[in-house]
């Protein structure tokens, strides 16, 4: 999918609106095993998201780690997708990736022609997002890192997440609840700068 200007990247536009002033912004939802990626998509998303869940198997057991998420009883095989409108001309796209190892060769082509990233951070197992830092910034796609913050969990600060990560001075660090709309906008909002800054 183009990043803009894709003249099949949606297939309604608003009443009034040349398909060519039209642009759509794909962002990747990216982060470990659990950390909120489709609870993000499904919570800003303006239409029914599209979720790609299998159930938990015995099989996945010894792979699939739950220390900190053991309620969880499904995950991600291959993308989540929603969309917000910011604008009638103006939309972003969500891809959400699946956290496990296994499915990483859809990474690629999920972030081909995408605009940033979100990096969720779970601060129980900050250890899990090192894998998505490294692949945005080894191919020079900028993101933001968003840390949510789960009910009951001490709450680090945007600077010592910073620190843990070796993040660069200019890669933003925002606290978040995803299950929130307005706080997972927020994490978007300041992807959408981050990136019209590196411009």
């Amino acid at each position: 999918m183009d990043s803009a200007h894709s003249e099949h990247a949606r297939p309604t536009t608003p009443p009034g609106t040349p398909l060519r002033d039209f642009t759509a912004l794909k962002l990747l939802i990216a982060g470990g095993f659990g950390v909120g990626k489709t609870t993000l998509v499904g919570s800003v998303s303006e239409i029914r998201p599209l979720h790609t869940e299998e159930q938990l198997t015995e099989v996945s057991r010894p792979v699939d780690h739950l220390q900190g998420v053991e309620t969880k009883t499904t995950t991600t095989v291959a993308m989540d997708f929603g969309r917000i409108s910011l604008r009638d001309d103006l939309a972003l796209y969500l891809f959400g990736t699946p956290g496990q190892d296994r499915f990483w060769f859809v990474w690629d082509e999920l972030s081909t022609g995408c605009l940033g990233a979100v990096v969720l951070a779970d601060t129980r197992r900050l250890a899990d997002c090192f894998p998505a830092v490294d692949y945005f910034e080894s191919r020079g796609i900028p993101f933001v890192v968003g840390v949510n913050c789960f009910d009951g969990v001490r709450t680090h600060t945007a600077d010592a997440v910073s620190r843990a990560l070796d993040l660069g001075p200019d890669t933003p660090v925002v606290l978040c609840d995803v299950r929130e709309r307005e706080s997972g906008k927020d994490v978007l909002i300041s992807l959408v700068e981050h990136v019209l800054q590196q411009v």
